[in-house]
Formats: C-alpha cells, sequence, structure tokens
C-alpha cells in the first residue's frame, strides 16, 4: 500500500501550487485542502507534472477544455485531473 505525503511534502506542494492565474490557485487550493492528507506519491508526481505546464495550458486541462496528450496522457494524470475536475 502507497503512503500518504509526508507534511513536509504536502507544504511543497501547496506551496508549488501557488499560480500567477486566480482560476487554477482557486481549484488547485480547493483540491489540495480536502484532498491532500490522502494524496499518494503517484498522484503528487502526477500533480507536480502537470504544475510545470504554463498557466493557460493548465486550466484548459483543468477546466476540460483539452485532455492530455503526449507524456500527459498517462493513467496517473488522467485520474487525478478527474479529481482535480470533481474538486
Amino acid at each position: 500500500m502507497e503512503c500518504a505525503l509526508s507534511e513536509l511534502e504536502l507544504k511543497r506542494l501547496h506551496w508549488r501550487a501557488r499560480r500567477g492565474m486566480l482560476e487554477n490557485d482557486l481549484i488547485l487550493s480547493r483540491f489540495l485542502n480536502a484532498h491532500g492528507a490522502r494524496l499518494k506519491a503517484a498522484e503528487a508526481a502526477a500533480l507536480a507534472r502537470l504544475l510545470e505546464l504554463p498557466d493557460h495550458e493548465l486550466l484548459d486541462l483543468l477546466l476540460g477544455r483539452k485532455e492530455p496528450s503526449g507524456d500527459l496522457a498517462t493513467s496517473d494524470i488522467i485520474a487525478l485531473l478527474a479529481q482535480l475536475r470533481a474538486a
């Protein structure tokens, strides 16, 4: 069974999730506040990969305007996006 993130790892993820675009900030902070304590390492890695995207690309994925493609089209990222969209 995969362990949840440590408190330090979760704080770092919260910090990385701070974005320049308010819409992204709201979605990501709402998700992390609700689910961060139960986030697994694979989910955190998928989120970290999404956080590397420019704000406008991330927002398109979060709102479902686009679906992940290329190296983003992994099962972990697709599952995480479903959770983020439901948050």
